[in-house]
């Protein structure tokens, strides 16, 4: 199957321009020959799809891949149109995430361990975690996070803040930095607690900067994003998370200084 045919099948157009007038004559017959030709391509390629109707696109040309912010588009420069989509190959991978995913572990390099929030026990198994303070998936990874440390399974949480999404996470995130204990008024405002005024402190303040340069520099675009392993997982993937506890839980230990 062509890269274009399983595009348009997963594409969803963010801007048409006016589109042109259909041939008549000998082209109508060749246009109709080639639509079919495709339909009945699309059915052998995704037999275990159900499709309903089959028609001509609007996008015209080749197509391109670009990258904006860490997320992927697609562009047809011939008819102008900017394509929000998920690419999938016939045997059923997502190609459009497994772009995004290289994307961002090509910009890895550039987290610095040392400058992050790091909330739990020395030696523990370590994930990188992006996180905003008002996302309730993120106060639901922190909860989850909490269950495994009742059960004996903490994890060494290296924090970076995503301040770009809602309005008072950068001011939240600041209060968090400037708190006399960062832990604890990590927990309390995750566990929705709104203070009626908000610490801040220049030392603060820049590292909420730093994170959100941070960000846009590996393209982080949603909230939560954790790295385990080198693995990153968007979003709160319960079930990966808990493979990879259990998975620590079942490495030997480590010995040397």
């Amino acid at each position: 199957m062509s890269r274009r045919l399983a595009l348009l099948a997963a594409a969803s157009v963010l801007w048409s321009p006016t589109l042109h007038a259909q041939p008549t004559g000998p082209d109508t017959q060749n246009l109709e020959q080639e639509r079919a030709a495709a339909e009945q391509q699309l059915h052998q390629t995704f037999t275990n799809l159900k499709f309903e109707g089959f028609a001509p696109s609007p996008v015209v040309g080749p197509i391109y891949q670009a990258n904006a912010g860490g997320r992927i588009l697609y562009f047809a420069p011939k008819s102008g149109h900017l394509l929000f989509a998920n690419v999938f190959d016939r045997n059923g991978v997502n190609l459009t995430a497994l772009a995004q995913e290289e994307h961002a572990r090509k910009g890895l390099a550039a987290i610095d361990p040392v400058k992050a929030l790091a909330i739990g026990p020395i030696g523990a198994p370590t994930v990188i975690e992006f996180t905003d303070p008002d996302c309730p998936y993120c106060r639901a990874l922190d909860r989850f996070w909490a269950a495994k440390a009742a059960e004996g399974k903490a994890v060494r949480r290296l924090i970076y803040f995503v301040s770009g999404i809602h309005p008072e996470a950068a001011a939240k995130a600041e209060h968090i930095l400037c708190s006399p204990d960062p832990s604890a008024a990590f927990k309390a405002i995750y566990e929705g607690a709104e203070p009626k005024r908000l610490a801040t402190c220049p030392v603060g303040k820049a590292k909420v900067a730093e994170d959100a340069e941070l960000v846009k520099r590996i393209g982080v675009s949603g909230t939560p994003t954790v790295i385990v392993d080198g693995k990153i997982l968007a979003g709160f993937q319960q079930a990966e998370l808990q493979a990879f506890l259990d998975a620590s839980a079942e490495a030997p230990p480590k010995t040397g200084p």
